[in-house]
């Protein structure tokens, strides 16, 4: 049951800032526990340095790898089956000590790692990851292109990076070809940083991939600072939260790795939200929107938010209709305004809206209606129908928008009857969002799990999403594609990684968290 939520239905939920702050904590970890928490950092670690030296030669390099010929640092991408064994232990590595970590982080715990603990262990996890070549993505060539053909001067929203730059040119000769001949799908904020961004990268591909990780890192960073101090808002234990949110291995891989922009958009969102609940005033609640609104002029998702702050702030004035109609007129007012600010100074109108539909140029069975629906065209062949499946896949994408709609207004209208913590009904929406699109990607799981991990106690929701974290943190290839022309490679270099994985498990028994370790009791007056 979300924090706050009402046991019969019927109490109205408190609003964040009044909830208690967690003062009588868990004490701090034990010399034996401190040991093991060593060892499961000093692991994770090394996973992550193994999986950076596999993303030499196994990752989402540039087509033509810089580092490829040079005599040491150059040997993975000259062993592609080694390099692959060892971006899949990395992984292995990785996950499995973010399990043990969370034996440690678990609330309840009569002695938990600290906040400053956890932030220091996800540092050091994300640094090798932050200064190796990209991983489990290609998206980020992308940025590079689509940022470059804004600053020639060319619309993005409506012509593609190969028409714009030419084949030859070596940002777009990196991009997928599926890609290649697209309009960006992605918010005109995003793109107009991209813009200021490519004076400076010129046409370094090496270059622009680390100064675009840094930007996304400071999203990062700015989620990092916003999720303890949201948690403790909502009566969630701050490390719980960072556990799931920022130590998780999808925002590892493909956040600090793969430099999704979902970084950026769920950094400022979360930060927004925590400064509006801290300037309790109209002009705090106004430079909110704001933020609110920019986070979704980078990715349109993050404009969902502006409806929840807005029931925090009805809440804190009451919860009446009357401040219901107010704080909405308010805020659309906002949103209006900072939008025709930001379209005016793009210059590109609103062609955002009209490919906002491009990423579901692919088609993916992990999109639970796209299953659907491709399901059924391959059906409607077997039985000598016709092959009807963009058909099926018109029908299921209006139904999952439909289905998106309808559970946002319904929590929406949860929230505001107080029965439901507002951002623990914003991460049902985003779930919602998430499974019901055309296409999905892991690390659109992480819109739904920051929001929900720093809002709710339900230890139902934190098993389910580590289980479901853990599995779908493995699904995605080092490359981020398909292993062309190397399919071959791909048992042996598994069964060499389980096998040195097996081995490093054997060698640190009775030295980690294990999930039956009978230390660290949990609480029984905890809910």
């Amino acid at each position: 049951m979300a924090a706050g939520e009402a046991a019969d239905g019927s109490e109205r939920t408190r609003t964040a800032d009044e909830h208690p702050a967690i003062s009588d904590g868990p004490a701090p970890l034990e010399a034996p526990e401190r040991r093991q928490l060593d060892v499961v950092r000093r692991f994770g670690t090394t996973g992550s340095l193994v999986l950076a030296v596999g993303a030499i030669g196994a990752g989402a390099n540039p087509v033509v790898n810089p580092i490829a010929g040079a005599r040491l640092i150059g040997l993975p991408a000259r062993m592609p089956t080694v390099a692959m064994a060892c971006a899949w232990l990395g992984m292995m590595m990785v996950v499995i000590a973010w399990l043990w970590l969370g034996k440690l982080s678990w609330p309840g715990r009569e002695r938990m790692v600290s906040v400053t603990q956890l932030a220091r262990t996800v540092v050091m996890w994300a640094l090798p990851l932050a200064l190796a070549p990209p991983l489990f993505s290609t998206d980020m060539y992308s940025y590079l292109a689509q940022s470059e053909v804004a600053a020639r001067g060319f619309d993005p929203y409506t012509i593609g990076s190969i028409h714009a730059l030419g084949a030859e040119h070596p940002f777009v000769s990196n991009v997928p070809n599926i890609w290649r001949d697209t309009p960006s799908p992605y918010g005109p904020l995003f793109l107009m940083l991209g813009q200021a961004l490519s004076p400076i990268i010129g046409d370094n591909v090496v270059f622009g991939v680390l100064l675009w990780r840094v930007v996304m890192l400071i999203g990062l960073a700015a989620a990092v600072w916003a999720i303890p101090r949201l948690a403790r808002r909502c009566g969630v234990e701050p490390v719980a939260a960072l556990w799931l949110g920022a130590a998780n291995p999808i925002v590892l891989f493909h956040v600090v790795s793969g430099m999704h922009n979902e970084a950026l958009m769920v950094g400022i969102m979360l930060a927004a939200i925590e400064l509006g609940l801290r300037w309790q005033t109209v002009p705090g609640t106004v430079v909110t929107g704001v933020l609110l609104t920019i986070a979704g002029a980078i990715k349109p998702p993050g404009f969902i938010a502006l409806g929840f702050f807005g029931i925090y702030v009805v809440l804190r004035r009451g919860g009446r209709f009357s401040d219901l109609f107010k704080v909405a007129g308010l805020l659309v007012a906002v949103f209006l305004a900072t939008m025709t600010v930001i379209t005016l100074a793009s210059g590109w109108g609103l062609g955002w809206i009209e490919t906002f539909d491009v990423p579901n140029r692919v088609k993916t069975f992990m999109a639970p209606l796209t299953a659907f629906g491709m399901t059924g065209g391959g059906i409607s062949m077997l039985l000598g129908l016709g092959n009807h499946t963009d058909a099926m896949l018109a029908i299921t994408k209006v139904i999952g928008y439909a289905i998106v709609a309808v559970v946002c207004l319904r929590m929406l209208w949860l929230a505001f009857r107080g029965r439901v913590e507002p951002l623990a009904a914003m991460g049902i929406t985003f779930l919602a969002l998430a499974l019901a699109v055309p296409v999905l990607w892991p690390w659109y799981l992480m819109w739904a799990v920051v929001p929900l991990a720093l809002s709710t106690n339900d230890n139902r929701f934190r098993i389910t999403a580590m289980a479901i974290c853990s599995a779908v943190s493995l699904l995605v290839p080092p490359t981020g594609a398909g292993y062309v022309l190397r399919v071959y490679q791909i048992p042996l270099a598994v069964t060499a990684a389980l096998i040195a994985f097996a081995l490093l498990l054997w060698l640190v028994r009775g030295k980690v968290p294990w999930p039956w370790s009978p230390r660290g009791r949990v609480r029984s007056a905890t809910s």
